[in-house]
């Protein structure tokens, strides 16, 4: 499929990597995988043809269809479905042929364009389309909205549903899952399980990856290195050569006797419930994971809360909602310091609503809301990180947003303290308008590490991190010992720091009976029950498109020997009047006929007057065909 030869690439001045080959064969699923910054979105670039090589190739077959998630979506009047459509370049080709074959009444023009279109499965394509949009989170009526009336965050699913109606033979995704919720992910794993073209994607959610791929191309130190197998078997073989320097073998064991000490203390206190044996079983896996990360400069803890109260925070018969609409009601929930719990739902259900309650940021609709005096929180979402100070760095943020304990202190551990996050050096005094989303997220966590909180609210922590600082987080988050609410689709996290699952379904919040492989059922049967309730109006669109495909392939069938019959008239007539000229110029040259010439010439222009008779009848009987079918 493609092949890169002694490839360089670099954004400024420092290469991202050098000299690397690869091959990447028809029909894999290859994830690519690196560090923030390794050259993973430049690699990307560079197969797009949008950034060229310092040195070496990339060769790509000619007529390869490459589709991807494009970035920059305009808000315009354009329908949502039309949009998505337009990823098929070759079903709006054909379309646009129907179309113009039916203004000019051109009927041979008109049948081929059906045949091409039945050829694509063209017929299906809207249907088709309404189902990608239907996985990714859309509901139903969505197709007919507008663009502009979508959020940005919309606006790339919308984006994400045309790349995968573009029948691509090579797929590149860059972080699919970061702008989807679980439902969404757990049913684009299932695509692109199925899916039949070439698939390249970067993804820094573990579990995603496993569950889609088999080979991980991973880009570190400037060297392109290829592996057969998940992400997890990439993992461990990574893990084995760190093994072999001497230099990190003690931090290994640091490391894996800590999460040791996390297996054994929950062991202690699991129940036999299967939410309990999950986490436990994920823990387990943990101890194999924490190896392949030990090179990592990013490590940190949360420090023990100075209080924990108990409860750390009550809501009582509270409903929750933005303006006077309620999206949840009935809340009874207190929560504690030693309550770890994972809040489940499908897009929409009140998830970020629920957690702005806890965190205070919105008052609750109904009800009461009932914090300890001692509460405090750790509040993590999207949205915060618009309000860091764009023009101010990481350590101004330390003086100024990580408590009034840290506007004073002393220079040296509040770098320190940014170090463990990743901003090492000079970088702590860098502009934090410069910085990428995943830079943004870690300053933040930065910043609510440093307050010491009882109580971590997480709305899609992970977003924008990369695998160093998914684990360091994960790591963390165990051995924090005060309450947690988390909201992420990252699921290796859920299972490694949930002991509880919390759903928000049909408006009511209650516990949930079941591990998350449990939970992944509960969609995909929600989302059956939904599909059987559109049947009706699901099989009349399939049977309008079975009609117009045999009336289509009905045309076909009456029209082809008409047409045959025209092209057979119009060569004979072409003969013969070639014949009937060449005789006009022998009779205008005053050259001596043949003996039988004026009896030919007859003859021809009697058989050519036939003919033009019969083209006349066969070519009105195929435009009345036409303008029937039409109606």
């Amino acid at each position: 499929m493609l092949s890169a030869r002694d490839l360089t690439l670099r954004r400024g001045p420092t290469p991202l990597f050098e000299r690397a080959d690869f091959t990447i064969y028809r029909g894999e699923k290859v994830g690519i995988t690196g560090a923030n910054g390794a050259g993973k979105s430049s690699l990307f670039a560079a197969l797009r043809g949008d950034l060229a090589a310092d040195r070496g190739e990339i060769e790509v077959p000619s007529g390869v269809k490459i589709a991807h998630v494009e970035q920059e979506i305009t808000a315009s009047d354009r329908e949502a479905i039309e949009f998505v459509l337009d990823g098929d370049a070759e079903l709006r080709k054909v379309e646009a042929s129907i179309e113009r074959a039916e203004q000019t009444h051109a009927p041979m023009e008109l049948a081929e364009a059906h045949a091409a279109l039945a050829a694509i499965d063209g017929y299906r394509a809207r249907a088709r389309a309404a189902e990608i949009m239907h996985g990714l989170g859309f509901r139903t009526g969505d197709e007919a909205r507008r663009m502009g009336e979508f959020s940005g965050g919309w606006r790339v699913r919308l984006a994400m549903a045309r790349a995968l109606c573009a029948r691509a033979d090579l797929l590149l995704l860059d972080e699919p899952t970061n702008h989807l919720d679980l439902d969404a992910i757990v049913w684009l794993e299932d695509w692109l399980r199925a899916y039949r073209g070439t698939l390249l994607m970067i993804s820094h959610d573990r579990e995603f990856l496993d569950a889609i791929i088999d080979r991980v191309l991973h880009i570190e130190a400037r060297a392109v290195r290829i592996h057969s197998g998940n992400y997890s078997q990439f993992e461990r073989k990574r893990a084995e050569e760190l093994a072999l320097q001497s230099a990190l073998q003690a931090k290994q064991a640091r490391r894996i006797a800590q999460i040791s000490g996390f297996v054994n203390r929950f062991r202690a206190q699991a129940s036999k419930s299967r939410q309990a044996q999950s986490r436990l079983k994920m823990l387990q896996r943990m101890e194999r994971i924490v190896p392949a990360h030990v090179d990592s400069p990013l490590a940190f803890e949360f420090a023990p809360p100075a209080k924990t109260p108990r409860p750390l925070l009550a809501i009582e018969g509270a409903a929750c909602g933005y303006g006077a609409r309620s999206v949840v009601t009935g809340i009874d929930v207190s929560i504690g310091p030693q309550d770890r719990i994972a809040l489940l739902g499908e897009n929409g259900a009140g998830k970020s609503t629920f957690t702005k309650l806890l965190a205070g940021e919105a008052a609750p609709l109904s009800g009461r809301r009932a914090p300890a005096a001692d509460l405090a929180i750790g509040y993590f979402a999207q949205h915060q990180l618009d309000q860091l100070e764009p023009d101010c760095t990481p350590f101004w943020h330390m003086r100024n947003r990580a408590g009034p304990e840290h506007a004073r202190g002393e220079e040296q551990p509040l770098r320190d303290h940014l170090g463990r996050f990743g901003f090492q050096g000079e970088r702590a005094f860098d502009p934090v308008g410069r910085f990428s989303g995943g830079e943004r997220a870690r300053l933040a966590l930065a910043l609510i590490v440093a307050r010491r909180p009882n109580l971590l609210v997480l709305d899609e922590p992970t977003n924008h991190l990369d695998m160093d600082m998914r684990q360091a987080l994960t790591v963390a988050l165990q051995g924090f010992e005060g309450g947690l609410i988390v909201v992420s689709h990252d699921r290796f996290l859920i299972k490694a720091v949930a002991d509880s699952l919390w759903l928000i379904a049909d408006g009511r919040l209650r516990e949930f009976d079941g591990d998350l492989d449990d939970y992944q059922q509960w969609l995909k049967s929600r989302a059956s029950r939904e599909r059987a309730a559109d049947t009706p109006q699901r099989a009349d669109q399939r049977a309008d498109a079975r009609a117009s495909r045999a009336a289509a392939d009905g045309l076909r069938r009456r029209l082809t020997p008409l047409r045959r019959e025209l092209l057979d008239l119009e060569r004979r007539i072409e003969t013969l009047s070639a014949e009937r000229i060449a005789l006009e110029e022998g009779f205008a040259a005053g050259r001596e006929p043949p003996p039988d010439a004026f009896e030919r010439y007859a003859e021809l222009a009697r058989q050519i007057a036939d003919l033009e008779t019969r083209w006349l009848e066969v070519g009105s009987t195929l435009e009345a065909s036409e303008v029937t079918d039409a109606n």
